[in-house]
């Protein structure tokens, strides 16, 4: 019997992806191991690998589709002696009932709460609806519902309460705060751009993440920045001197690697922030895997230096030169950017002073790197001229205390400046 090829979930959180680019046709014969076709997901573009020999009957999926969900059939399977023109047969309903899923949770959605069908129908009849809950105070709803429908532009008199005595709580206004009844808030409104010469550029699913997260990171996350100057000079004289020994091995050691380094030595000295805020649990860690923010076509990945406090700086500078190229061509596996204990972002390179990062959950802290510049500083009680480069930490306050970020801000600043700590 053909066997469907459905679409699989390459990372932990993969929902969906695009079938970027099809590496077989129909008629073509596989075996295991081989490569069907590369999948767009939301951090990188993977490789499809057939898992079983025989002849590709028929694709159900064209390249180029995205909004894939996973489990979805893309293609049919053939198996030795099995027919091939029987296949598509036997596939065709099968992308059908699976395309059918798309307005059956719109159904599914609104069915288990039964205010939603009643609501959907209701909304043009406003003069009917509206004056039973036109009076503000009589619409119940907690006060962390009333800011977040106030930030996103829901009308909660549009909504109807799942707590006690028809409250309206966070879980009333779905999926980051916007269920059914939000969806029109949760888009900004349409931009006319009217004579402008301009061009319309669909978003990757890359850039959704990055915009779903960072904003939910916003929004639930209480941040606080914790920002120091940071004298460079003997880092710097270090980094020179490491290089001039390292040569011979043709390693090249950058200010970023020994940042790295520095934030995963502070996190040990520090694991009050080496945590992550899980409900009503934290989890403090015992290593230091720290992600590192690396710019890509399309937007930003963050692969991880696991055991980053345990590793030389020589090997980190190679881990990091390797994982870096194969981010920027979407060849990291999943388990080189899912995880990590803390984030480091350096802008530096560009010229930017000072910035604060925003955290990604549900790490605890992320550590924004600017540029190193000439500046006067005080050495000695004297006012000299010295590299000095901006630090700041961003915590989530929820999991880690002003005084522990404070206290890792300053062993950050401790081991830059000294950096022969950091080899110890």
């Amino acid at each position: 019997m053909p066997t469907e090829l459905k679409m699989p979930a390459l990372s932990p959180t993969m929902e969906e992806g695009t079938l970027a680019k099809w590496l077989v046709k129909e008629g073509d014969t596989v075996k295991s191991g081989d490569i069907l076709a590369e999948i767009e997901t939301d951090k990188a573009t993977m490789e499809f690998e057939a898992v079983d020999e025989g002849t590709i009957a028929k694709i159900l999926v064209a390249e180029g589709s995205d909004g894939v969900k996973v489990g979805t059939p893309i293609a049919i399977l053939a198996g030795e002696g099995e027919e091939v023109s029987a296949a598509p047969a036997a596939a065709t309903p099968t992308p059908e009932a699976n395309a059918a899923p798309a307005p059956a949770p719109q159904a599914a959605e609104p069915a288990p709460p039964p205010q939603a069908p009643v609501e959907t129908p209701a909304a043009p009849a406003t003069p009917a609806n509206s004056p039973a809950r036109q009076v503000g105070e009589r619409v119940k709803a907690s006060p962390l519902a009333r800011r977040l429908a106030e930030a996103q532009g829901i009308d909660l008199a549009s909504l109807t309460g799942s707590g006690p005595g028809g409250r309206i709580v966070r879980a009333d206004l779905g999926t980051a705060a916007g269920g059914a009844a939000a969806q029109p808030a949760a888009a900004p409104a349409p931009v006319e751009p009217g004579d402008i010469p301009h061009e319309i550029v669909k978003l990757s699913n890359m850039r959704k993440t990055i915009a779903r997260r960072l904003t939910e990171s916003k929004q639930q996350v209480p941040h606080i920045y914790l920002t120091v100057d940071i004298n460079l000079d003997a880092l710097m004289k270090l980094r020179s001197e490491l290089n001039a020994g390292l040569a011979s091995r043709n390693i090249k050691l950058s200010v970023n690697d020994l940042m790295i380094k520095a934030l995963a030595v502070a996190l040990i000295e520090v694991p009050e922030c080496n945590v992550s805020f899980a409900g009503d649990t934290l989890i403090k860690y015992s290593r230091a895997d720290i992600s590192v923010a690396v710019s890509i076509p399309g937007g930003l990945i963050t692969p991880i230096v696991a055991n980053a406090n345990g590793k030389s700086i020589s090997a980190i500078a190679t881990e990091m030169h390797d994982l870096a190229a194969r981010a920027k061509v979407g060849k990291l596996q999943p388990a080189e950017y899912q995880g990590g204990t803390a984030s480091l972002s350096n802008m530096g390179m560009y010229g930017i002073k000072n910035f604060e990062a925003v955290i990604n959950p549900p790490q605890g802290m992320i550590l924004a790197i600017g540029a190193g510049e000439k500046r006067p500083y005080v050495i000695n009680d004297s006012l000299q001229i010295a590299t000095v480069m901006s630090a700041t930490g961003s915590f989530d306050h929820r999991a880690i205390d002003g005084a522990d970020g404070a206290r890792l801000m300053q062993a950050f600043k401790r081991l830059v400046e000294n950096p022969l700590g950091m080899l110890a």
